[in-house]
């Protein structure tokens, strides 16, 4: 009798007991987490849960706030970057952040799509030439600024202006994409186009996405966390979630009845 082969996803992020303080104030507690390689995590709960703080830990940038102290452990493919000296440079190529809203450089789309590569060592123009098409076209933004890759990137439309963001983090070619609440600042047909390439990106990136939309969570992650006072209240597979939670606490949130 032949067994059904399941596909073992390996896990990208492993965090374990992550504690965080702003000062005296203890914004995320015990936190303890595992992400799989190419899976979409959402992260819902209300304002002020401890969303947004926890995804820049992943990348660090939390560290960029004078007033944060950390505890625990966020081992990254398999070492704890919480703990030594890490890289942050290498860390934020391999480990992307994408913002609420698009926050292109004041300089062309060629230019934005080509700093970070250039920043690696990068300086071929063909080279760059192949990145900065091939980035441009896993987030279906080519053929709309083909025409005006020379052109300042400032003029381009709020969801164009997320797209090129998107680009630019992948023209670095990293193995996780963080975002935080992207498409909070769109039109509902940009909204859309980030969702639909959320899920391609899936086929070959990892990831985590902060969202306070929760039919959006529903639509396109693989797993949701849910947080709720700097805690995570329940993580499961995301039809679980939103279907049958175990936790009255989430089912209270998704359902309305607060946040």
């Amino acid at each position: 009798m032949q067994q059904q082969m399941v596909e073992k996803r390996n896990s990208i992020f492993d965090v374990v007991d992550l504690n965080l303080w702003y000062d005296d104030f203890h914004a995320l507690k015990n936190i303890n987490l595992e992400m799989n390689e190419k899976e979409v995590t959402a992260i819902i709960g209300p304002s002020g849960c401890g969303k947004s703080t926890f995804i820049k830990t992943m990348n660090l940038m939390i560290q960029m706030i004078p007033t944060v102290k950390m505890s625990g452990q966020i081992n990254f493919e398999g070492s704890n970057i919480i703990e030594g000296k890490v890289d942050l440079v290498s860390l934020r190529k391999h480990v992307g952040m994408i913002f609420q809203k698009g926050n292109p450089f004041p300089q062309s789309i060629f230019d934005n799509i080509a700093y970070g590569p250039r920043i690696h060592g990068i300086k071929d123009k063909k080279k760059l030439n192949e990145i900065v098409e091939s980035s441009l076209k896993d987030v279906a933004l080519w053929d709309e600024v083909k025409d005006r890759l020379n052109s300042s990137a400032i003029g381009l439309s709020g969801g164009q202006q997320q797209r090129l963001c998107i680009a630019r983090t992948l023209a670095t070619k990293p193995e996780v994409i963080l975002m935080d609440e992207p498409t909070s600042a769109l039109d509902p047909i940009s909204t859309l186009k980030i969702e639909e390439l959320i899920t391609e990106l899936k086929s070959k990136y990892t990831i985590v996405i902060v969202t306070h939309n929760m039919q959006q969570a529903a639509r396109i992650s693989d797993k949701t966390a849910f947080f709720l006072n700097g805690e995570v209240i329940e993580y499961d597979q995301t039809d679980i979630i939103f279907s049958n939670p175990k936790d009255r606490r989430t089912e209270d949130y998704i359902t309305g009845r607060f946040g």
